[in-house]
C-alpha cells in the first residue's frame, strides 16, 4: 500500500505528532479530568518527543494601537501550530471561533482543537486560509 500525501494539508508531519501526544495522553490517563490535567499532561507528552513548544501564550488584543484584551494560546509548537486544548465530550462553535480569532490576530496558519472526552479524544484541524493566501 502507497500512502499518498496531501500536498494541501498545513504542517502534517509536526501536527500529526502533536495529535499522537494527546492520544498518548488519553491512552494512559484516560477520560473525565479536569482540563488543567490534560494541559499538564500534554505539556510532559510534548517534551518527551523532544518538540519545541511554549505554554500560555500571551497575545494582545488591540484597537487603535491599544490593548483592550488579552488572550492565551495554550500551547504554540514550533512557533507554527497554535493548541487548543478542552475537556469536553464535543466541540462548539465557540471553540472554532475563539481558535479561528487567535489564527486571525497571529497571522498563523493552522490550530489544532482537542477535546478530551470521558470516551474519547477527538483533534480537528483549524486552518487560516486568510494567511495561506497571503503567503503565497
Amino acid at each position: 500500500m502507497t500512502l499518498v500525501k496531501n500536498k494541501n494539508i498545513v504542517f502534517p508531519e509536526l501536527s500529526y505528532k502533536i495529535i499522537g501526544c494527546a492520544f498518548d495522553v488519553f491512552n494512559e490517563i484516560g477520560g473525565g479530568h479536569k482540563e488543567i490535567v490534560y494541559q499538564k499532561a500534554l505539556e510532559i507528552s510534548l517534551r518527551t518527543k523532544q518538540m519545541m513548544f511554549s505554554q500560555q501564550v500571551y497575545y494582545p488584543v488591540t484597537f487603535q494601537n491599544v490593548v483592550v484584551g488579552r488572550n492565551y494560546f495554550d500551547f504554540l509548537v514550533d512557533d507554527k501550530i497554535i493548541v487548543e486544548i478542552k475537556s469536553l465530550a464535543r466541540f462548539t462553535k465557540q471553540h472554532y471561533d475563539q481558535v479561528l480569532n487567535y489564527l486571525t490576530f497571529s497571522n498563523l496558519k493552522l490550530a489544532l482543537l482537542i477535546t478530551f472526552g470521558k470516551e474519547e479524544v477527538k483533534c480537528r484541524r483549524v486552518v487560516n486560509f486568510q494567511s495561506i493566501e497571503s503567503h503565497s
